[in-house]
């Protein structure tokens, strides 16, 4: 399984960015995929999430109202629209992916219970 973060860039406070996760799984479909970011001298933060079996999404509060996850599973392709950026929006964003994640108690905000990861890409907010 590999997975492919890309989209990242250098935006102006307000601004918008679509980061794309394209994954190589032959079941794609019975995946949760999840979005995690990592600001500089800064533990990872858990980001948005969607369960691709029934399309239910899940949001931290700092993505709540401003970034919308979505997916084309015929393109096996998870997107992350970034609306209204702020600077501390900046960070190095990774895609992740786990077949059980939403069944566990921590749920999907439990970096660790993903098995797949894929390089970052790292977007840049200027204020």
């Amino acid at each position: 399984v590999q997975l492919q973060a890309f989209g990242g860039g250098l935006v102006q406070a307000g601004g918008s960015l679509r980061l794309s996760c394209a994954a190589s799984i032959s079941d794609f479909e019975n995946y949760a995929v999840a979005w995690f970011r990592q600001a500089p001298g800064k533990q990872h933060e858990e980001v948005s999430c969607i369960n691709l079996s029934d399309g239910r999404t899940y949001y931290s509060d700092s993505a709540k109202g401003r970034f919308t996850i979505s997916s084309d599973n015929a393109k096996n392709t998870v997107y992350l629209q970034m609306d209204g950026l702020k600077p501390e929006d900046t960070a190095v964003y990774f895609c992740a992916a786990d077949r059980y994640v939403l069944g566990h108690s921590a749920g999907w905000t439990n970096m660790h219970a993903y098995d797949y990861w894929g390089r970052g890409t790292l977007v840049t907010v200027s204020s």
